[in-house]
Formats: structure tokens, sequence, C-alpha cells
């Protein structure tokens, strides 16, 4: 687990501050021997090791802490993640291209190279899975981890319900905007995922101190919204991290788990901390909020390695350079990343999602779908004390046990979706291929036409029994039963929206990911207004109607989303 520690940010700055002595690449070391094709200098050109950038000599720590990559395929479809000229087998050490003046283009040194992601054993792969599992829980767990103090809060601030629910809702609005800017970060290859990762999420960790800290409601409501900004890189790119050493083959089961995780994590804030404000105060929510990002913190600082194939084989051209001094040596993602400008990346961010939203019906519906799913689950929290707190008589850390109808859910969704892969996916994907030539991304969301049917039948459960004569479990089992629908029709969707503009893929899931922040957070203010006018079993059975309406959307884009795609002006532009 050496190569984890060295590619981790603990190893980059052990190579600053020891000029590359300890934890070095293996090209920093007298007895690594250049492959052939790098060592005959280019002729006529001679070429100073001072002269250039990347890890070597004294200057090398400044460039080699700016690591990163471009968005890779959340679904697994990129073999290596570079590029390979078609007359080049895979595993090269480079070749001589007519690309761009005829650069030596680096890949891997072979089929086995140990610093390919996709490479890396189960064991490492599963521990830095588990580390960006713990990562993103943290960063939605710490959404409504905010929940359990509102009573208090409102108490110590003498402020109105609805501004107490505002340090939940611009939590929520924050980690919707910040991978707008976060996204195209990590597309530049020498910017990537884990200089957006570790940044940001040590700003979270600061922040979180005076958040506990903190004796006026309008500096914690400040507070909040930038947490949810900070945290909010996990959210954008976490699935294309997995995408990075994961193959097509696991990243449905891979995704799933993730997604279960991330999903779980609100549910489970009331939870954790429910029984610390109830026995202590409103600011133990916020301890243990600092502590747990504390923790993960240290362990994306010691073994979170680079994951980005397009930024490993960058920094190793660096290095490269300057052993051999040549100038002619580069990576696929250099040469890309040359033709890139800022306001190119900025419109591809910021405009080209809702464009193609606005011309593809199809996908504006998933989008639609998404936030409104986004948004009722958000709902619970204003529902649930209602609900269990005023009409069951539970206390503040009961209510936060009702949540755990969120976990059975989600258990029993993710052990359904695993299995349909396991058992079904592959056929019916194959099939689909030999019929048409290529899999549709229609094709890919059919769970979802079961699914979708769960979330409006959960919800009016939950609605028509969360009655005094009722047991309560019969309402939780409503709960459990729309997060079944909630789960599928998310995966579904998110499993279709990168085939739909794979150009796009990463701009699409942030816009995405706006709009459910947007809904969710509206979700928090308007939800208890309603319930108050409306009941709980009113307002519940509204939303339900909602989603009534989507089941028949999601079967018009299963049967005519393929129809609609071709002909999105878009699409043909």
């Amino acid at each position: 687990m050496h190569d984890i520690f060295r590619d981790a940010p603990v190893g980059h700055c052990l190579r600053f501050l020891t000029c590359n002595r300890i934890a070095g690449f293996p090209e920093q070391y007298s007895h690594f021997k250049v492959p052939e094709r790098f060592s005959k200098p280019l002729h006529g050109v001679t070429v100073s090791r001072e002269s250039h950038g990347g890890y070597g000599g004294g200057g090398s720590g400044a460039d080699e802490q700016r690591s990163g990559g471009p968005e890779a395929q959340a679904n697994g479809d990129v073999e290596n993640g570079t590029l390979q000229d078609s007359d080049s087998p895979v595993g090269q050490g480079g070749k001589k291209s007519d690309l761009d003046g005829g650069y030596t283009i680096v890949t891997w040194y072979s089929d086995t190279d140990p610093d390919n992601p996709q490479n890396w054993s189960p064991v490492k792969k599963g521990w830095i899975s588990f580390v960006i599992l713990l990562y993103t829980f943290t960063v939605y767990v710490g959404s409504s981890l905010y929940v359990a103090s509102i009573p208090d809060i409102l108490k110590a601030f003498d402020v109105a319900p609805v501004i107490g629910s505002l340090g939940l809702s611009l939590y929520v609005i924050g980690y919707g905007l910040g991978p707008m800017l976060f996204s195209p970060l990590s597309e530049i290859p020498a910017v990537g995922r884990n200089a957006p990762y570790i940044v940001s999420f040590f700003t979270f960790v600061i922040l979180c101190i005076p958040t506990c800290l903190v004796d006026n409601m309008p500096g914690l409501l400040v507070l909040r919204f930038l947490l949810g900004f900070f945290g909010s890189p996990c959210l954008a790119t976490g699935g294309a991290s997995y995408g990075d050493f994961y193959g097509a083959r696991e990243m449905p089961y891979v995704i799933a788990l993730w997604g279960g995780g991330a999903t779980l994590g609100p549910a489970l804030g009331p939870l954790i901390g429910g029984f610390a404000v109830q026995s202590m105060s409103w600011r133990w929510s916020s301890w243990e909020l600092l502590w747990l990002s504390g923790l993960s913190l240290g362990l994306m600082f010691v073994s979170l390695p680079e994951t980005s194939s397009d930024t490993i084989l960058l920094y190793r051209a660096r290095r490269l350079r300057v052993l051999t001094s040549r100038t002619d040596i580069k990576a696929e993602s250099e040469i890309r990343q040359a033709k890139l400008s800022a306001l190119d990346i900025a419109l591809q961010a910021l405009i080209k999602p809702w464009q193609i939203n606005a011309l593809d019906p199809a996908v504006l519906f998933t989008t639609i779908y998404t936030a409104l799913t986004y948004g009722i689950y958000y709902s619970f929290f204003e529902s649930f004390p209602i609900v269990y707190g005023k009409l069951y008589g539970f206390n503040l850390g009961e209510v936060g046990l009702a949540f755990l109808a969120v976990l059975v859910g989600l258990v029993s969704a993710v052990t359904l979706y695993c299995s349909y892969f396991y058992f079904w996916a592959a056929k019916r994907l194959a099939r689909a291929a030999a019929k048409s030539g290529s899999v549709p991304p229609e094709a890919r969301i059919w769970p979802g036409l079961i699914a979708t049917f769960l979330i409006p039948i959960g919800l009016f459960i939950f609605a028509w029994t969360a009655r005094k004569h009722v047991h309560w479990i019969f309402s939780l089992l409503g709960v459990a039963i729309n997060m079944v629908g909630v789960f599928t029709i998310t995966q579904c969707m998110f499993i279709y929206l990168p085939f739909t503009y794979p150009r796009y893929s990463g701009s699409l899931f942030a816009a995405n990911g706006l709009a459910r922040s947007a809904f969710a957070a509206g979700a928090i203010l308007y939800a208890r207004p309603m319930f108050d006018q409306l009941g709980v079993s009113g307002g519940v059975s509204l939303l339900g109607g909602l989603t009534v309406l989507c089941v028949f959307g999601i079967y018009g884009i299963y049967f005519f989303g393929a129809n609609l795609r071709k002909r999105s002006k878009f699409a043909v532009s």
C-alpha cells in the first residue's frame, strides 16, 4: 500500500519538503531505467532540466500538488483514461505521433503498470472506495444533523420557524451551487480530482469550528451555506472517481452502494444528532459534524491518491521530460489541455446543460423528476416532527429513530437493484445491442418502469396511515416503500444521463444536482406552511399526486426518448 501513501496529499507534501528524497516516484530515483522510447534525445534539441516544470528539483512540489483530471464516465466505460494511437499497443511507453508536431506520447509502461488505476488491487480499490464514500456521507449527513438543533435554535435566537429552517435550506443550496464551479475544474487535467477534494474539504473542516461557536443567527446561516458549498465536490465527481478505477462490469454495483450511502446520510442526521442535542445543547450537532469531517479529512490526506489516468500520465510526462531533457514527451491530456480555454469550460458548465434541458424534453424530464423526488425526501424533515413528535409523542431522539425507515428502504433497494444487474441486466442489454447494433440509453431505465409506481404508493400509505389511531409502523412502511422507488429512479436517471450526451455528462450531472438541491431547499421552506394548511395527510397526498404524473413521463422517455433526442435542435447542431 506504499503507493497509496505516495500518491496521497501527504506524499506530495513529503516530496516537496525533502526534494523528492521521500515518497518519490520511480522516475525520481537513480536506479530507474528510462524506457527505450524516451531515452534517445530529440535531434537538435538541447534543454536543461532547470527550464522545465514538473517533479524535478526543489521547484517540483508546487506543480506536483496541482493534481487532477478530466471528467470520466461514471458508468465505467473508459478503458484506461488515455487515448492510444491506433497502431500502438496498449502498454508501450510512448511512440512518435503525427499529433501536434510529432510528440512522443506517454502511456502506461506495460499492461500491468501499477500506476494505472484499472490495475489497482481489489484491496486498494476497496479502501479508496470507502474513503470516498465516507467523505460523501459526511457532507450529506452534515445537512440534516442541523435538524435536531432547530427547536433549540429557535429559542436561543428568538427567530421564526422558517428562519430556523433556513440553516438546512442554505446548506442544501450551497452543495447544489458548488458543483457548477468544482465540476468544470475537475475536467482540467492539471487540476483534476484531488485538488478540489482536499482544498475544499479542508475549508469545510475549518468552517465547522466557527459554526460550533457562532452566537448570532445571520452568522450561523452564512456559515451553513459555506459549509454546503465547500462540501460539494464529492457530490459532483465522486461517481467519476469510481469510474477511474472500476470497469463497466463493476460500476453499477459500486455506484449503487455509493448512491445508497449518500442517500442514507441525510436520514441518519436527525438520529446522530437527536440524542446529543436533547442531552446537551444545539451546538452539539455542529461539534459532531466537526469530529466526523476531521476524521474523513485525515483519512483523505494520508490515503486518497489521484485516480484520474489523464492526470497521472500528465505528471509522468513531466517527470520524464525532466529526466531526459526532451521537450517532445507529452501526455495526451496535456495536448488537449493546451486547447482548452477558461471561456469554453465556463460555457460548457454553465450554459450547455441548461440548453440541452431546454431543447431535449427527455433530459428536462429527468431533471424535473429527480428534483421532485429529492424535494419530497427533504420534506420528511418537516413532516416527521409533526407526525412522530406531535401526533405519536416521540421525543427528539425517537424522531431520529423514525428515519431508520429510510435505511430499511435503501437496503432493500440496493439489494434489488444489484440483483437486477447480476441476474438480468447483462442479458437484456446484450439483446438490445444485438437488435439495434448498440444499447440505447432508454434500455438502461427499465427498472424505473416498475419503481416509478412505488413512489406514489409509499407516499399515499404514509399520508393515509399517519393517524393517532393507526400504529406508527404502517406510516414508516410507506416511507420505506417510497425510498425503494426514489433510490431506483435516481440510479436509472444517473445511468441514463451520461449516455444521452456523453460529451457533456459532467455538466449535465452538475446541472441536475443544482436543480435537485434548489427544489429540496424550497421544499424545506414550503413544507411546513403547506402541512399547517393542508395537514400532513393532505400535503403528502398532493406531493404523491405529482409523482403519479411522473409515471407517464418515465414511460414516455422509455418509448419515445430516442426519437425526441433525434429531433432535438441541440443534438442536430
